[in-house]
């Protein structure tokens, strides 16, 4: 069974180039940075995440006109099995539409692969020319950058909020108010912590009794209503 060609889609105009020759192979490849921070005492930095890096599609691929030279061809066009017409179609993916002020995303299709980018990187490197030096064989090294709509990234990471809540396990002879003022520096937003946990006498804690302390201002749930 012979493998379907490959095509470059120019999501912009609509236009599929068909690659004569599939790549021998392909490599993807995607990193995540992270800062480090260097605490002093510590034997290692504390790593930290910063953002997701690009996840980059790279292969090479082969483009050859060389069928296209016959002596009768040639003398009708001089120019015409002139490899850089082909390879032209490929880095002209890099150039600025007028209607979207940047260059096309791309749709990279092969088999189950099927890859939606922008063509971040092209080289062209010319490996058999005729007599007359016009190229005829060229070797694209390619890369192509993942390309994902911003409204599309929201929707595929569910962020959630960070929970800044702390606990606190009561003592003996503590008090909604005492504990508010050590946690808070303010021993009247006690009611925050009662309302977190779902304290209606705030006189009644047993020692042992694990507390929810969340973080300033506090959305009471059931009202709605902001706790400073």
């Amino acid at each position: 069974m012979t493998l379907e060609k490959a095509t470059l889609t120019n999501t912009v105009t609509g236009e599929s180039i068909p690659v004569l020759f599939n790549p021998e192979d392909y490599s993807l490849n995607r990193e995540i940075s992270y800062a480090a921070a260097i605490v002093p005492g510590l034997s290692n930095p504390v790593l930290q995440f910063v953002a997701g890096a690009l996840q980059m599609l790279e292969m090479e691929l082969m483009v050859d006109s060389y069928e296209a030279n016959s002596v009768a061809s040639r003398q009708v066009n001089p120019v015409q099995g002139d490899v850089r017409l082909l390879t032209q179609q490929v880095i002209s993916l890099m150039d600025i539409q007028p209607s979207t002020h940047a260059p096309p995303v791309l749709i990279f299709a092969w088999g189950s692969l099927t890859f939606r980018c922008v063509l971040a990187r092209a080289a062209q490197r010319f490996v058999l020319f005729r007599p007359d030096g016009t190229p005829v064989r060229a070797r694209l090294q390619l890369s192509f950058a993942a390309y994902t709509p911003l409204e599309l990234e929201a929707k595929e990471v569910k962020r959630e909020t960070a929970d800044f809540t702390k606990h606190h396990v009561v003592l003996q002879g503590e008090t909604l108010s005492v504990i508010a003022g050590h946690e808070y520096g303010d021993s009247r937003v006690w009611r925050v912590i009662a309302l977190r946990n779902g304290i209606t006498d705030s006189a009644a804690l047993t020692p042992g009794l694990e507390l929810a302390l969340p973080r300033l201002p506090y959305r009471d749930p059931e009202t709605g209503r902001i706790r400073a």
